[in-house]
């Protein structure tokens, strides 16, 4: 594997694992479960994501064409989100009080 080749999947892997590092640790150290969220959804995920693409380019570059990685990536991306705003409504279902409240409009900040 070219030098270039091994420098992109090792940023990859060392982005990957910290965006997972950041991730995890928002899900442990977060107190609102709608703050804690936040954690598996966005910075996990993007985590992840930047790990399989690295494993996708170090096997297609030994010449093991592996679609698996990319194809992992793609249904993560796509839940992700959408399991996200599930929880979010049910949620705010279960306890209403949950729901911030509304942004003060100009008039009320004077």
């Amino acid at each position: 594997m070219p030098l270039w080749l091994e420098l992109i999947v090792a940023v990859l892997l060392v982005t990957g694992a910290t965006f997972a590092l950041i991730g995890s640790f928002a899900l442990a150290k977060l107190d609102d479960f709608l703050r804690r969220l936040h954690g598996p959804t966005k910075a996990t995920t993007l985590g992840l994501g930047c790990l399989l693409v690295a494993s996708a380019i170090a096997m297609n570059a030994r010449g093991h064409l592996s679609l698996h990685e990319l194809l992992v990536t793609a249904f993560l991306f796509l839940t992700s989100p959408v399991s996200a705003h599930l929880l979010v409504l049910a949620a705010l279902a279960m306890q209403p009080g949950l729901r911030p409240p509304p942004p003060a409009t100009d008039r009320e900040r004077r």
